[in-house]
C-alpha cells in the first residue's frame, strides 16, 4: 500500500460506557469521511492498532470512507481489566461504538472474536432495534470465532484445565501471538449466554468470510460449519489454501481490500 495514503498517528478519544462499578472508558478512533463508513471489532487480546485493524483504516482513508475502530475494555488503550472481560460485556462496547459514534450505513469488518461480536450484535439489533439494523449493510469476517468460548475454548480444553478454571476461576492459556491469555471462569459462564448455537440466523445483508486453511485457533471446519446455520443466500465463504489465523501478509490484505471494496 502507497505509505502516502496513511492516516496520521490520531490520539483516542474515550467513550464512557456503563455506571456504577461497571463504569469504563472505551478508547476509539473514528475518521469522518463519505458513506458507507466501516467498523473494525477486533480479536481476543488484540487492539485497534493491530496490522489488520490499521490497514483497513489506512484504506478506507484512501478511498474517502469513514472508518471506527475501537479497543475493548482491558484491551490497547481502554480501561478495565481482564478479570472483569467477558463476552456480554465487549459485545456492549462494541453496541455503543456503533449507535454512539457511527452514523448512516456500516460495513462491520470483524476479525477473529470480533467476527462473534460482529454476529452477537447483528443479532441483537434485527431483533431490539430493526431501525438500527437496516445501517448494517454487509459484514466482512476473518476466522470468525462464533461461540468462541464454549466451543473453541472449553470443549478443546483438557479436563485438568476445565478443573482449574471451575476451581481456581482462572486459567492462563500459552498463546503464540503474546503473553498467556487469561481465560476466567466468569468468561467462559458468561459465553453460555451469548451463544448462537447452531440456530437458524438470517443476517438480512450480505456476509463474506475469509478463512485460512492453515488455521489452528479458527479450524476451517468451524467457519464452515457457521455458514450452515446461516441462512439465506448473502453468505459467501473463501477459503486460503495456505492461509492462517492472522491473515495479515500482503496477499491477504489485498484480498481483504478487493472484497472490501465491493461492499462499500
Amino acid at each position: 500500500m502507497d505509505s502516502s495514503y496513511k492516516i496520521p498517528d490520531a490520539e483516542p478519544q474515550m467513550l464512557p460506557v456503563g455506571s456504577g462499578a461497571d463504569a469504563r472508558k472505551i478508547a476509539f478512533i473514528h475518521h469522518a469521511k463519505g458513506k458507507p463508513g466501516i467498523l473494525w471489532l477486533s480479536g481476543f487480546m488484540s487492539d485497534m492498532g493491530s496490522t489488520k485493524a490499521t490497514a483497513v483504516a489506512d484504506w478506507a482513508n484512501e478511498h474517502g470512507v469513514s472508518s471506527t475502530r475501537f479497543d475493548y475494555s482491558a484491551h490497547g488503550r481502554s480501561s478495565g481489566s481482564m478479570e472483569d472481560g467477558t463476552i456480554g460485556r465487549w459485545l456492549e462496547e462494541a453496541d455503543a461504538v456503533f449507535s454512539t459514534i457511527t452514523t448512516g450505513p456500516q460495513v462491520i469488518v470483524g476479525s477473529s472474536m470480533g467476527g462473534y461480536i460482529a454476529l452477537l450484535l447483528l443479532r441483537r439489533v434485527l431483533s431490539e432495534r430493526p431501525q438500527d439494523a437496516e445501517r448494517i449493510k454487509a459484514m466482512l469476517l476473518i476466522a470468525p470465532a462464533w461461540d468462541m468460548t464454549e466451543e473453541l475454548m472449553w470443549n478443546r480444553f483438557p479436563e485438568e484445565t476445565r478443573r482449574e478454571i471451575t476451581d481456581r476461576g482462572f486459567f492462563r492459556q500459552p498463546s503464540a501471538y503474546a503473553s498467556p491469555y487469561l481465560i476466567t471462569r466468569k468468561l467462559i459462564e458468561d459465553g453460555r449466554k451469548h451463544l448462537l448455537a447452531r440456530e437458524p440466523f438470517d443476517p438480512g445483508c450480505p456476509i463474506v468470510i475469509l478463512q485460512g486453511l492453515q488455521d489452528p485457533d479458527v479450524p476451517a471446519p468451524h467457519t464452515r460449519e457457521l455458514k450452515t446455520f446461516l441462512t439465506g443466500d448473502k453468505v459467501k465463504l473463501i477459503e486460503i489454501a495456505d492461509g492462517e489465523h492472522r491473515l495479515s501478509r500482503p496477499q491477504d490484505l489485498d484480498l481483504l481490500f478487493s472484497e472490501l471494496a465491493k461492499l462499500v
